[in-house]
């Protein structure tokens, strides 16, 4: 039995979430510095991929303003370059396109 597609997207969201309260006051070089702070966020932004690839393909068809594709693939970039992980591209994602993502689905339908 398939879960509601709700279920991953209230994933997302939470996990969106807790991205920005861990980035609350804290500056490139705060994040530079605290290896603890860079891993959390990478293991974050691979939830928001993973939930947001259990999706139904159909929810995400219906709903093109979601950048569906980028996010997964996000999730397997982190995943599979894991030793090599690009920090500039993942701190782009979490101030620039986790802000945008909370909105989005705020937006999304019940």
């Amino acid at each position: 039995m398939a879960k509601d597609h709700r279920v991953f997207i209230g994933h997302m969201r939470d996990t969106a979430e807790k991205i920005t309260v861990k980035l609350a006051g804290k500056s490139r070089q705060d994040y530079d510095a605290d290896e603890n702070l860079r891993l959390a966020l990478a293991y974050l932004v691979q939830i928001i991929g993973e939930a947001a690839r259990r999706v139904e393909e159909s929810f995400r068809d219906a709903h093109p303003e979601i950048p569906w594709r980028q996010i997964i693939g996000m999730r397997h970039f982190i995943v599979h370059n894991y030793m090599n992980v690009d920090e500039d591209r993942l701190w782009d994602t979490v101030m620039m396109d986790v802000p945008k993502l909370i909105i989005m689905l705020d937006a999304l339908p019940p």
